[in-house]
């Protein structure tokens, strides 16, 4: 269902504001991406079905295709849980969490690009050490990590959402189960510890802060959460299209946007996921949007070990035989490039329009042309 409000309407309504709020320059681009995505602005294209007993014409105004935008990540959400269907394994998985501390939310926010590839790295350090240490596992294992940097209230939380499958393989390549036997991956407790001491250490060879902020650092602890393992194919999928191309706020999060406010749901995890409502006025939604908005290039997923694209050609084929591979069934298909009328026939571009809108006379493809693209297709 299409969503009673969006936040380009938000966007819109304040266009002439957003220098003001925003005064980063890329940040700023970004929100002109959001608020003219799909409509005359970009101008449009005439799609055709291929179906012979259709050929149903259909006009559409073009996305910003940003990956911060509402609008443009569900079907690419699902073409990328596709591509993992090659390397995920039939063994249960593990949801582990990495979150830094609100005393590193100055410094994370002013130093972004820096203080994420920390992130990065040095939860997969972790994961990496205490796998190989034959008390847990004893071998190399993979993760598939995901950087979130927002709450559900929109602040300011940085923090790595990772699947870890529970084993790994030896120098043999012959695949050894966690020694929790799906109770649990690793301690926990000891993964907060050292992620803590290596994050600082990290820390401190790229910045000068004082010896108070050190000291806050280490008398807090922080948090590193895993969840029970995964069950079967469908909560691996489940937990990939939840999380892998999400922003800061969907558009059926909002409410109500009257009177230069913005009212959306959000969950308090403190109570147990009780939802509640959130209203704040345009310009504070609009800083806290621009806040999790990325810095230019920077790649929020990332695959390490026998998942990473250095590793998994070579051994993900030698696990898929000995442990079996996974199918994924999309419970709800895409219905990118389908055919609204019939349900059936592929869309195709048959011409791009600029804003001045689309032609007057729109002709339709010949019979025979669509007869001979069908043949390509097939």
């Amino acid at each position: 269902m299409k969503a009673k409000y969006e936040v380009a309407d938000i966007l819109r309504r304040n266009h002439h504001k957003l220098e003001q709020k925003v005064p980063n320059r890329w940040k700023l681009r970004t929100l002109y991406a959001i608020e003219i995505c799909r409509t005359a602005t970009l101008g449009g294209h005439i799609d055709q079905c291929l179906n012979s007993d259709c050929k149903g014409i259909h006009i559409s105004y073009n996305s910003c295709r940003n990956r911060h935008c509402p609008k443009c990540q569900g079907h690419k959400r699902q073409q990328w849980i596709l591509a993992r269907e090659n390397e995920l394994i039939n063994v249960s998985y593990y949801h582990l969490v990495f979150t830094l501390p609100s005393e590193l939310n100055k410094l994370t926010f002013a130093n972004q690009k820096t203080v994420y590839s920390i992130l990065f790295k040095t939860a997969w350090s972790v994961v990496k050490d205490f796998a190989a240490n034959p008390k847990f596992i004893g071998g190399r294992t993979g993760m598939i990590s995901i950087l979130h940097t927002w709450g559900q209230n929109m602040s300011f939380h940085p923090h790595l959402h990772c699947i870890v499958p529970g084993g790994g393989i030896n120098r043999n390549k012959k695949w050894k189960v966690a020694k929790g036997k799906d109770k649990y991956l690793f301690p926990v407790k000891a993964m907060s510890k050292v992620f803590r001491a290596r994050f600082t250490r990290q820390i401190r060879l790229h910045f000068n802060l004082t010896p108070e902020i050190y000291k806050q650092l280490f008398q807090k602890k922080w948090v590193v959460y895993c969840k029970r393992p995964f069950f079967g194919s469908k909560q691996v999928v489940e937990y990939l299209g939840r999380y892998t191309h999400k922003v800061a706020i969907s558009n059926h999060r909002l409410i109500d946007i009257a009177e230069g406010k913005v009212t959306f749901m959000a969950k308090d995890y403190r109570q147990g996921g009780k939802k509640h409502l959130v209203s704040l006025q345009d310009g504070e939604f609009i800083r806290r949007f621009s806040l999790h908005i990325l810095p230019k290039g920077f790649t929020r997923i990332r695959h390490y070990g026998i998942l990473s694209s250095s590793l998994k050609q070579e051994i993900l084929p030698i696990l898929h035989e000995k442990l079996g591979s996974i199918t994924i069934c999309l419970e709800q298909k895409s219905k990118h490039r389908i055919c609204p009328t019939c349900k059936k026939g592929e869309l195709i571009t048959i011409r791009y329009f600029d804003n001045r809108g689309p032609p007057k006379n729109i002709k339709a493809l010949d019979t025979s042309i669509i007869q001979a693209i069908v043949k390509i297709k097939s």
